[in-house]
């Protein structure tokens, strides 16, 4: 008994990231312009406040789960992004970074 509640709660867990994954994707998407691409092809994404307090909590989140690194927060809420996009089925490999206006941070991630 204790196995299969184990193994329900993992299965609801997955379907609970996967689906939060896709929900990233969707705000990404929302936000997207085709003009914001630098001269390295990566796609800055700028998501305005509120959805990019939603996008930044899911990246940290997901960066703690995942045990994400880098030397600044960008490095591992970006490494954390590519890591969801790639469960969320965006095309692996993706450029795609985010420059949030509403966020309260700095750097690519907003102004703050």
């Amino acid at each position: 008994m204790l196995d299969v509640m184990a193994t329900e709660r993992f299965e609801r867990a997955a379907v609970l990231g996967v689906a939060m994954a896709e929900e990233l994707r969707r705000l990404l998407r929302l936000h997207l312009t085709p003009a914001e691409v630098a001269e390295d092809g990566t796609v800055l994404v700028d998501v305005p406040y509120p959805d990019a307090a939603v996008v930044l909590a899911v990246l940290d989140v997901a960066a703690d789960c995942f045990g994400a690194r880098g030397e600044s927060v960008e490095e591992i809420r970006q490494a954390a992004l590519e890591t969801l996009l790639q469960l969320a089925g965006f095309e692996t490999g993706s450029r795609l970074q985010l420059a949030g206006s509403g966020a309260a941070t700095s750097g690519p991630w907003g102004r703050g």
